[in-house]
């Protein structure tokens, strides 16, 4: 199999264009975005984006591993699991994730009706968090999504807290003293959050606690697009 020149071969020295060898071949940089929230095992990455096969992901992984962006390591017992995860300069590409997130999301193009990954899903939330209002009150959400592209999936936690001092939205162990509980399929919540969809008689959304601090999450999280729109309104980061 012959290998495929890099764009320095050329003699084109930009930092972009080597970028581009780095996490531009096809899948590379999707594989990177399912592991920016945490390690994963290889049949979890695989799970996660669909339309992968078991050959290319191995690929996938040994290039990215060869460039310094993931690392393979055994997490402790009693796990004692061989599992994926970025290298610090490897999390440093969530910015780039940002920043075409950003871009991308003007397009006419943009695949209003696909699902998404739970992680993916959660990239997008904070990739356009903005802080709630001034004067409003610090409010923590737990939201749990479930993958409903496929039958039996395990729910993901995560943690977001919403203030004026900013949101975040985070893979951790729940808090039992958190303002609201949100259960939702991933295609609901995208719904909620990608769409703009009302959360009043929202189908799939389960919320136990404070509704306002869920709306806050909304608030500050919400994209707004509608199928069509070519120029959403995008909060400041």
């Amino acid at each position: 199999m012959a290998t495929r020149r890099t764009y320095g071969s050329y003699n084109d020295g930009c930092a972009s264009a080597h970028a581009l060898d780095l996490i531009g071949e096809r899948w590379a940089l999707i594989v990177v975005r399912e592991l920016l929230l945490g390690p994963k095992r290889f049949v979890d990455i695989q799970r996660d984006i669909p339309g992968i096969g078991p050959g290319t992901l191995s690929r996938r992984l040994q290039d990215l591993e060869e460039s310094g962006i993931v690392v393979r390591r055994t997490l402790p017992r009693p796990a004692d699991v061989t599992v994926y995860d970025l290298t610090e300069w490897g999390y440093d590409l969530e910015a780039v994730n940002t920043a075409l997130s950003r871009w991308a999301v003007r397009s006419p193009r943009l695949p209003l009706e696909a699902d998404m990954s739970p992680d993916t899903l959660v990239l997008a939330m904070r990739a356009h968090a903005s802080p709630a209002p001034a004067g409003e009150p610090v409010r923590r959400v737990a939201l749990t999504l479930t993958d409903s592209r496929a039958a039996g999936q395990e729910p993901v936690e995560y943690l977001a807290t919403v203030g004026p001092g900013g949101t975040t939205v985070s893979k951790e162990p729940i808090p039992d003293d958190v303002d609201a509980r949100v259960e939702a399929t991933t295609l609901a919540w995208k719904a909620l959050v990608i769409g703009g969809a009302p959360i009043e008689g929202a189908e799939a959304v389960a919320i136990i606690g404070d509704s306002t601090a869920v709306r806050a999450l909304l608030d500050a999280t919400q994209l707004g697009i509608s199928p069509g729109d070519s120029t959403p309104s995008i909060p400041c980061p």
